[in-house]
C-alpha cells in the first residue's frame, strides 16, 4: 500500500499540499473510505477564510480570521481528554472528531492559510507544534491546539521551559519552520511512538515504512525501521534498510556506525 504515497517522496517539497498529503496517509488505514466529505470540509474552510479575510492584511488579522474559522466555526481544537489517542494523529479521524494533536491541527491551519497565499509555517517547537503566520519582521505565532490563540513571548517562553527544562536554552532551531516533509514525518512519528509504547511493533514498523517512503532522506526513519525489522526477525529487510541509510549518509561517524551495525547482522538469512 505504500505505493500509493511514493509520489510524496519524489516531488519537490514545495509541491506537497499538507492537508491533502496527510489525508492520503490517513487513507492507508481507511482503504474503503470515501474522502469527498473531508475534501468538501477543506473547501468550505477555504471559502469562509476568503469571505472573512479579504481585508486581513496584517499577520495578526490573518491569525485572528484563521482561528475564528477553523476553531470557532468548524470546531477544530486540541484533544485535552484523550491526548494520546492515535485518532488525534490521523487526519481523517481528526476531521471527523474535530479533535487532534498540535501537529495535525497545525496542518489544517498552514494549508488553509497557504490556499489564500498567506505565508504560514509549522514550527519545529519541541513537544508542541506552533504555527507562524506571516514572515519578515512581524510574524505572529498561534497555537492550533488552543483554538488558534496567539502566543505572546511570555507564553512561548513558558512552553519552551516546560519542554526543555528550566535550565535548558532555547535555540533558533526550536522555532525553525519545518519543511512539508518534516511536518508529515512528525505526524507519523507521533503515531509510531504511541504504537510502540502500546506494544504494537507491527504497527510501528508499518508507520516507519511510510516515513521512508515519504521522507526517503530521513536517516532516523531508516534506522528505526531496521531496528523494528530485526525485532520481527527479518534480517534481509533490516540489511536493506541500513544499506539505504548508508547510501544517503555522508557524515563519517554516522557511516561508521551504520557499517558496524551491518557487520553485526547474521551472515545469512534466518
Amino acid at each position: 500500500m505504500n505505493d500509493r504515497i511514493l509520489h510524496l517522496g519524489l516531488i519537490d517539497d514545495e509541491a506537497i499540499l499538507l492537508d491533502a498529503a496527510a489525508l492520503e496517509l490517513a487513507a492507508l488505514d481507511h482503504p474503503d473510505m470515501d474522502l469527498d466529505d473531508h475534501v468538501e470540509t477543506l473547501t468550505a474552510i477555504t471559502e469562509r477564510l476568503a469571505m472573512l479575510g479579504g481585508d486581513a492584511h496584517s499577520s495578526t488579522a490573518r491569525a485572528t480570521v484563521l482561528a475564528d474559522v477553523i476553531a470557532g466555526e468548524f470546531g477544530f481544537v486540541g484533544d485535552r481528554v484523550a491526548y494520546d489517542d492515535p485518532a488525534n494523529a490521523d487526519l481523517i479521524q481528526v476531521m471527523d472528531r474535530r479533535r487532534g494533536l498540535p501537529v495535525s491541527l497545525a496542518i489544517l491551519y498552514v494549508a488553509a492559510a497557504r490556499r489564500l497565499s498567506w505565508p504560514a509555517h509549522a514550527l519545529n517547537t519541541p513537544g508542541h507544534v506552533l504555527v507562524q503566520i506571516g514572515e519578515g519582521t512581524a510574524p505572529v505565532l498561534i497555537d492550533p491546539f488552543n483554538a488558534g490563540r496567539i502566543v505572546e513571548p511570555p507564553q512561548l517562553a513558558a512552553l519552551l521551559a516546560r519542554v526543555i527544562g528550566p535550565d535548558g536554552t532555547a535555540t533558533s532551531e526550536h522555532l525553525a519552520p519545518m519543511t512539508n516533509r518534516s511536518v508529515l514525518l512528525r505526524l507519523l512519528l507521533n503515531q509510531a511512538t504511541r504504537a510502540e509504547q502500546g506494544g504494537d511493533h507491527a504497527r510501528a514498523l508499518t508507520l516507519y515504512q511510510r516515513m521512508t517512503s515519504v521522507v526517503p532522506g530521513s536517516g532516523h526513519a531508516w534506522w528505526e525501521r531496521a531496528r523494528l525489522e530485526l525485532i520481527h526477525d527479518d534480517v534481509p529487510a533490516a540489511r536493506a534498510s541500513l544499506s539505504a541509510m548508508l547510501e544517503m549518509t555522508r557524515d563519517p561517524a554516522t557511516r561508521t556506525h551504520i557499517a558496524a551495525a551491518l557487520d553485526s547482522l547474521p551472515g545469512r538469512d534466518r
